[in-house]
């Protein structure tokens, strides 16, 4: 099996390359490299690597030229700064995935599809009310934020909520732009797929973590600053209360589903998840824990950020019926490898 992987020189895109080579396909690269100040040394040998944005019509015809499956991880993520990247967002990740799309299209490709989504696609997480079941609720108004009220209330009643396990047909609710672009790139993909009849799976992404994270910036996952924090010597800043719970899923297990998913026939979206959720404040306390005695303890701000969301813990069923796919990496051996893991710079 040829597979084209877009993004393939990034975090998660690397580990999906590194795991179909030592399956043995073969594997083009489409990947721009602006995150990188050379071909990174984590490409295994025999890779054909084409440095182009996605958004070039020429490189992308090239690339699709003769493969047997795609693997779309190319995109622009985080949740940004502010509405004053939304611009780049929507271009690099819809025009691009449209501009990949095209030349699918173009060549008459049938052949397998799996696009990179992500959890934010849900908004908040699936919760529920004593008196009236399953609700969802708005977005958190900052007066109650400021004032420490960080669990969202019932909506209808006012009572408090109790969270639970988000799975694939609960309706998407996108709360900031990178959100729009990630739920817009399933809709074309699953446009591909009607119009073609080429079987297309979104992966929905919970917080991936692991080795060859990009460093702390703007547009790093927590993992990421949390661990950049502690290799200056920092401790970690903890938002709201540290009680939002997520499930966190080591990179070669989002890695391995990907390549189940290559391997499968199933269209429609899954959820990657460890199945175990975790609040940010187990994530913070573990890391320090993995850093040393030395390491200092996560600090709890009460900061926050509007717009985040309180609780997103997935169901991983559907992925383990549809893929057989269930995540191996245990959070606390994870959390151990990944604060002595290198990062991307």
């Amino acid at each position: 099996m040829k597979v084209l992987v877009t993004g393939g020189a990034g975090f998660i895109g690397g580990h999906v390359v590194e795991q179909l080579v030592d399956d043995g396909a073969d594997v083009v690269v489409l990947d721009s490299l602006v995150a990188h100040a050379e071909p990174p040394a984590h490409l295994p040998g025999g890779v054909d690597l084409r440095v182009a944005d996605l958004r070039d019509a020429d490189a992308v015809a090239h690339a699709v030229s003769d493969v047997d499956a795609v693997c779309h991880q190319a995109a622009r993520v985080g949740l940004g700064v502010d509405l004053g990247d939304v611009a780049e967002y929507v271009s690099d990740n819809d025009l691009g995935t449209a501009v990949l799309l095209r030349a699918l299209w173009r060549r008459s490709f049938a052949g397998r599809l799996v696009v990179a989504s992500s959890m934010v696609v849900y908004g908040e997480g699936r919760y529920r009310c004593a008196r009236h079941g399953a609700v969802a609720p708005g977005p958190r108004p900052a007066a109650d934020l400021d004032a420490g009220r960080f669990e969202p209330p019932c909506p209808r009643c006012g009572a408090p909520l109790s969270w639970a396990q988000v799975d694939e047909d609960a309706p998407p609710d996108p709360r900031n732009v990178y959100a729009a672009t990630k739920l817009h790139t399933e809709h074309l993909a699953f446009a591909y797929g009607r119009e073609t009849g080429a079987a297309v799976c979104a992966l929905r992404y919970h917080n991936v973590y692991g080795p060859r994270m990009p460093r702390d910036t703007p547009y790093a996952g927590v993992a990421s600053i949390f661990r950049s924090a502690l290799a200056r010597g920092a401790a970690p800043r903890v938002f709201e209360d540290g009680g939002q719970r997520r499930d966190f899923v080591q990179v070669r297990d989002v890695a391995r589903a990907n390549v189940l998913a290559l391997e499968s026939a199933w269209s429609g979206a899954l959820n990657v998840a460890s199945g175990e959720p975790h609040t940010i404040l187990d994530l913070a306390t573990a890391l320090c824990a993995a850093f040393g005695p030395a390491a200092p303890s996560p600090v709890v701000t009460g900061e926050y950020r509007l717009g985040d969301v309180r609780h997103v813990v997935a169901s991983p069923a559907r992925a383990a019926e549809v893929l057989g796919f269930a995540a191996r990496v245990p959070f606390a051996a994870g959390v151990d490898e990944f604060a002595q893991a290198p990062l991307r710079t």
